[in-house]
């Protein structure tokens, strides 16, 4: 715990100093909100941070996302370490760098120095997910990239102001090599003065207060969350828990679910993580740095002390040990733009499953899997004529959680904070029209509290000229799982021209398919994981989510063995069998552990035939095959059929 300023802070200086701190964070997201050029940076997909001058996180927005936060300080002092004493009164700088702490290189960060009487006190800084940086793929999403050669541009910590002067020809150079490069000037022209308006609001506090007063407020208020923290920590039972959650595949490697092992230990005061025993990196782009999956491992635990503010003084409880070389450290120049979809999202729900084992009454299953989907090509509206990017991110379910169903079309745990985009500013953007957007029914993880349900979401294509369609997404083999008894919700992935001739399933991650004019596609977003044993969820919820339209008269049965019989469902006047359900309940209880054991392949023609669905062959029998080609996959059932009798069968 640092204690390097000595001057004393009365408890209601430090209160309304702690305040102030967070409304100027606040203040550069809002500005930021009202000024930005892009429709993703609108949309909610930005961080702010009050940095001190060793680069230590003072406050975050409390509206940031999650994937930023336990990043801010690690790019602030990256520019620190690259500049050292020449960091001057006016200087800007910007930074995008994953091997140096960023997330990933659309995450651009814009970070000024403040100074007081020629000294250095602050840094503030605001991280916007630029649409576009580069690279082969529209939109910077290319999952064939193996190095960060093919992502886009890499941006170490680089002076675009130096004292006061703004270097427009490093600024231009910067944007000739993005697509809609008027955009991005207009995104880091809006992050810039967002800064500016926070150092203002600063210096103000400093006028007000005092230098030594600020600077010792900025020091407490770490301190103090480390103590909420510690203490906290310290009245929780000493021990270790472990997990792992995959990734679907490497596309260089026979088919297997890729492994992230996730060690906890609490001792003292102390949260000590270990991911040794992780996946080596993999030959795409869904592998993490250091930075994001710190990120990961900061989220995941800070949904389970809700009330401890979160600066550096949070970060000083934990202990991490992320293997070089890794999927969840990838050294450079192997490929991270992916990360959200891969290595983070995983993180944070294995984090999510070993709290929950501790704290049950805040126990949360898993929740849908992060997904983007891009479109970049030439607008042939009447009046356009330019490029656009459609850049998009779908809502889904959140997992079954301690007493409560999980979040039905909500933003992903990645992306906490972020809104899900309006059809009507996309359409106006862009020349996609959206034809779907509808949750779907049994999407979400059977359990005696339900996962959230996921939702569809439909395009096609109208006045567009040569263009480029990319996705990255996950989690179409490591299903979406249950906990403490609950079952995997449904598969992520995209269909091009559904219903037409040339219908194709095109999985989770593919970049730079051609386009044209009328083409038109469909994907669906996974539900949340069931919490707790579905054979126990009460008759009558069930009922409730079939009038919803959330589960099926059919599924009701099959995975929660309760029988509905319709009777007219324009009035929604449904009734339960309750004999045929405790038969049904019965049934299943007798048979499902068998299930989950019965032969791979004899589950694999049943399905071939016909005689089970898709549902039934994750659910019941806990087999995984490609989507794309129909193909059986032998190891990765065998190793979710390990993750299910961990998951559900051992509760039952």
């Amino acid at each position: 715990m640092k204690t390097l300023n000595q001057t004393k802070l009365d408890p209601v200086t430090f209160e309304v100093l702690k305040n102030a701190f967070i409304n100027l964070a606040d203040q550069m997201s809002d500005q930021l909100l009202r000024t930005c050029y892009s429709f993703t940076i609108y949309n909610r997909d930005f961080s702010s941070a009050l940095c001190d001058a060793e680069g230590n996180t003072v406050v975050q927005g409390t509206q940031d996302i999650a994937v930023h936060v336990g990043t801010l300080h690690f790019t602030a002092k990256a520019v620190i370490e690259d500049f050292k004493d020449d960091i001057h009164p006016g200087d800007v700088f910007l930074i995008n760098d994953p091997y140096q702490g960023g997330t990933h290189f659309n995450d651009v960060r814009v970070i000024r120095p403040v100074f007081y009487e020629n000294k250095l006190i602050a840094f503030m800084q605001v991280n916007g997910h630029w649409p576009d940086v580069g690279g082969a793929s529209p939109g910077s999403f290319d999952v064939t990239a193996k190095e960060h050669y093919g992502e886009g541009i890499r941006i170490p910590p680089l002076r675009l102001w130096n004292k006061g002067k703004y270097l427009k020809d490093v600024a231009n150079m910067l944007v000739s090599n993005m697509r809609v490069p008027e955009e991005r000037l207009g995104d880091f022209r809006a992050q810039v003065e967002s800064t500016k308006a926070a150092e203002i609001r600063l210096i103000g506090l400093v006028g007000k207060y005092g230098l030594d007063t600020v600077l010792a407020a900025f020091e407490e208020v770490q301190n103090y969350v480390e103590r909420m923290a510690k203490s906290k920590i310290s009245n929780l039972p000493n021990g270790t828990w472990e997990t792992v959650d995959y990734i679907d595949m490497d596309p260089e490697q026979e088919e297997r679910l890729i492994p992230i092992k996730i060690k906890m230990t609490i001792q003292g005061d102390k949260i000590h993580y270990d991911l040794s025993g992780s996946h080596p990196y993999i030959g795409c782009f869904l592998n993490s740095g250091f930075g994001s999956s710190f990120a990961a491992l900061v989220g995941g635990t800070k949904a389970f002390f809700p009330d401890i503010p979160l600066n550096s003084g949070f970060y000083r409880v934990l202990e991490t040990e992320l293997p070089e070389g890794s999927v969840v450290n990838a050294p450079h120049p192997i490929a991270v733009t992916g990360f959200c979809s891969g290595s983070y999202e995983k993180i944070m729900n294995a984090v999510f499953e070993l709290w929950s084992n501790l704290m049950p009454e805040r126990a949360i299953a898993c929740s849908f899997n992060m997904e983007y989907f891009l479109v970049g090509g030439w607008d042939k509206r009447k009046g356009y004529n330019n490029y656009f990017m459609w850049y998009d991110w779908m809502a889904g379910g959140h997992g079954g959680r301690n007493g409560r169903d999980g979040s039905n079309a909500i933003s992903s745990i990645f992306g906490v904070g972020m809104t899900i985009q309006p059809c009507e500013g996309q359409e106006r953007l862009t020349p996609v029209v959206t034809t779907k957007h509808e949750i779907i029914t049994d999407s979400g993880g059977p359990g005696e509290y339900r996962g959230g349900c996921g939702v569809e979401k439909g395009g096609t294509l109208t006045n567009v000229g040569d263009s480029l369609m990319s996705y990255c997404s996950d989690r179409s083999r490591s299903i979406t799982w249950g906990i403490f008894g609950g079952l995997p919700s449904y598969p992520h992935g995209a269909w091009i021209n559904p219903g037409k001739d040339d219908e194709q399933f095109l999985g989770t991650v593919f970049s730079n398919l051609k386009v044209k004019e009328g083409d038109s596609f469909i994907r669906p977003s996974a539900g949340g994981g069931g919490l707790g044993d579905p054979l126990k969820r009460s008759s009558q919820l069930v009922l409730e989510d079939v009038m919803d339209d959330y589960v099926s008269i059919e599924r009701a049965k099959k995975d929660y063995g309760v029988v509905i019989i319709e009777i007219d469902a324009e009035k929604d006047e449904y009734e339960i069998d309750y004999n045929e359900t405790e038969l049904t309940r019965a049934y299943i209880r007798q048979n499902r552990k068998k299930w989950l054991k019965e032969d791979m392949k004899i589950v694999y023609e049943k399905y071939q035939k016909g005689d089970i669905d898709k549902l039934d062959l994750i659910r019941q029998y806990g087999v995984i095959i490609d989507f794309s080609t129909g193909k059986l996959l032998e190891t990765s059932t065998q190793q979710f059929r390990e993750m299910l009798q961990e998951r559900a069968a051992s509760y039952w």
